[in-house]
């Protein structure tokens, strides 16, 4: 693990050692979890992209998922 430096707003480390506090962990606890969380995030932002684009690109046609509709159970029979 690395200890680096960083410049953070007064009112938002006051925010983090708030939160971190009732979360009963460090500040660089708390950090490293939001940081993990918002590259997760953007992971998932670029994957549905890539999927939007796929889609738009090759569009589904209109019987490509209806072979799969006597399979499904609603619950109501």
């Amino acid at each position: 693990m690395r200890t680096i430096q960083m410049t953070l707003d007064d009112d938002l480390v006051k925010s983090v050692d708030k939160v971190a506090e009732e979360l009963k962990m460090t500040r660089s606890a708390f950090t490293r979890n939001a940081l993990r969380e918002a590259i997760d995030r953007l992971k998932i932002r670029h994957l549905e992209e890539k999927h939007r684009k796929g889609y738009e690109a090759y569009p589904a046609n209109k019987r490509e998922f209806s072979v799969w509709e006597n399979e499904q159970a609603w619950g109501d029979e």
